[in-house]
């Protein structure tokens, strides 16, 4: 294979024969080999110049440090993107690990060398002012009006996952205690408060709007219903966000789970503890609430740069 020709044997013959194995045996697509050539191009390159000139001499912090190499940038190279590495850092693993099944190696070195993790996608939240526009988009007297601002209003409110919302039966909401019972992911069951917005909004739509869905159905529990008076499916309900994002002139992607992702975000900036924030969100670990405090990273820079009597020099 062309590109490889001036390298010793102990390097040339495992990487041209681990690409004829991806084309022949693997029938992988053209673009996939040409990527593989150039990472194991750089591979190698990356070996020479560490005075190794065969496979079998490679050790496992070799492969460690190549992938830090690919991410630092050196030898004249900029880092690579971390999608990038992580491609090129799969071509060497699995050139090792053809090369140990093969026996032309004595063990599989880059096996315990793992690709660098995703990042981890911060979750989108909106401004305070647009959820309230969105809220009050939702300002009719129809039966649909009154239905989407207790759903929507809803979902803020207690941070619900749209599948916790449209589950929800008449007997989840208890609206002398202001709370509702969510039945969260792995059967974990939550009481989670509700602010007096909501309950206004659910108090309306119970009482205005429901008793006409219902009377199309047959006696469906289920709180929110549909004109046909069964329960509400997740798509409406993204359906009816979306419509009200159209309506309060919001640009920004929105979607259920970025009412959720609102809810989590503007508690932790209003001082609200994670751990708390954790139970209300029904999340298993802490961890995964955690994130959730990246994003509000600058507004805690914010409130030390004013607050601090030491944040400047």
């Amino acid at each position: 294979m062309q590109g490889f020709e001036n390298l010793p044997d102990g390097l040339r013959v495992v990487i041209t024969g681990y690409l004829d194995h991806l084309a022949v045996e693997r029938g992988t697509a053209r673009s996939t080999l040409d990527s593989y050539a150039r990472d194991l191009r750089r591979y190698a390159d990356y070996l020479l110049g560490g005075g190794i000139s065969a496979l079998r001499e490679v050790s496992a912090e070799h492969v460690a440090s190549f992938l830090a190499e690919l991410r630092q940038g050196s030898r004249g190279r900029p880092p690579m993107a971390q999608s990038s590495a992580a491609r090129a850092l799969v071509a060497a693993r699995g050139l090792h690990r053809f090369a140990y099944l093969e026996g032309l190696t004595d063990s599989d070195v880059a096996r315990e060398v793992s690709p660098p993790s995703p990042p981890r996608r911060l979750p989108k939240a909106l401004p305070v002012e647009q959820v309230l526009r969105l809220l009050d988009s939702c300002g009719g007297a129809g039966v649909r009006d009154l239905r989407e601002r207790a759903l929507l209003e809803l979902l803020y409110s207690s941070g619900a996952r749209i599948s916790e919302a449209v589950g929800l039966d008449l007997d989840d909401v208890n609206t002398e205690e202001r709370t509702v019972s969510l039945d969260g992911k792995g059967g974990r069951q939550r009481l989670v408060p509700v602010g007096q917005p909501a309950l206004h909004a659910l108090d309306a739509y119970l009482v205005r709007a429901r008793p006409t869905l219902a009377i199309r159905g047959r006696g469906s529990p289920a709180v929110f219903l549909n004109s046909r008076g069964t329960r509400l499916s997740r798509q409406s309900a993204w359906n009816a966000l979306k419509s009200a994002a159209q309506r309060a002139g919001i640009t920004a992607e929105v979607s259920p789970h970025v009412l959720r992702h609102s809810f989590a975000t503007h508690l932790l900036e209003g001082g609200a503890d994670v751990r708390v924030v954790q139970e209300l969100l029904g999340h298993a670990s802490v961890a995964t609430t955690q994130v959730y405090t990246l994003v509000t990273v600058n507004t805690l820079r914010e409130v030390y740069a004013t607050a601090h009597p030491r944040a400047h020099g």
